[in-house]
This record gives C-alpha cells, structure tokens and sequence, in this order.
C-alpha cells in the first residue's frame, strides 16, 4: 500500500517550517484512543505504512485502526556526488508534516491495554515523541 498523492499542483514542494501547534485533527474524532505526536516533524510514508503494519500484526482481526495523516509533502533530493547548481532535485519520498498535538493513529474495538500495547510498537517507529489519548464524551 503505497502512500503518496494520485496527483499533486507542483511536484516539488519548498521546506517551510513547522510552527505553533495543531489546530484541527488534535482529538480523537473516529476510534476510542489515538496516539498523538508531542513533537513538530516529518513522518515518511514508509513510518506510516511500518506503523499500520505492525498495528494490524498484533490486533490481528479484532479492532480497527485509523490513519489521521497523510503523506503529501514532497522530499526532493540531489544524486550523491553531484556539484552545485543544475537545479532543484527529483523527488525522493513523500512525508506528512506533524505538528505537535496531531493525532496520526486511532484505534478502536479493543481494551486500552491491548491499544496501549499496540500504540507502544508504532511508537518505535515514528520520529517524533507520541502519546496515547483517548476519546471525550
């Protein structure tokens, strides 16, 4: 399942920086729990895709999970070994900028200590610092 956009505006986007924090998918809208990032950063496509693997591996059939995020940035890099000038690089991959507060995952139909272990492995393989929230009633 490859993450990435069908069709972009521009293909190659600029850096910009992340500032302030989230203020729109930062509480749990579709699941019970969701795992938050606490950190502003990048998570690649292929975090992303780690994540949901390593979710859907230890929930096996039982709960469902939700992707909060996704990857439309464009990472645009040179060759190696190449000089200066001659333009902007090809684009290498696709990330989802992350401000601290956004909610990436969400999990619902199991117990919070079964999605508490579960949040724990995808933690390992995001960038950013994240923690567990759950759903207000």
């Amino acid at each position: 399942m490859r993450l990435m956009p069908k069709r972009v505006k521009f293909r190659k986007t600029q850096r910009r920086r992340i500032k302030g924090n989230a203020t729109r998918g930062h509480t749990v809208a579709f699941c019970e729990y969701g795992l938050q990032s606490m950190d502003p950063g990048w998570i690649t496509a292929q975090q992303l895709e780690a994540g949901r693997v390593a979710v859907s591996h230890f929930l096996g059939r039982e709960g469902k999970l939700v992707i909060r995020v996704f990857p439309q940035k464009s990472v645009s890099s040179k060759p190696i070994e190449t000089r200066m000038g001659k333009g902007k690089g090809e684009p290498e991959f696709w990330v989802a900028v992350v401000k601290p507060g956004t909610v990436i995952y969400e999990i619902g139909g199991v117990p919070e200590a079964m999605a508490r272990q579960a949040f724990n492995r995808v933690a390992h393989k995001l960038p950013v610092s994240v923690r567990m929230i759950t759903r207000r009633v």
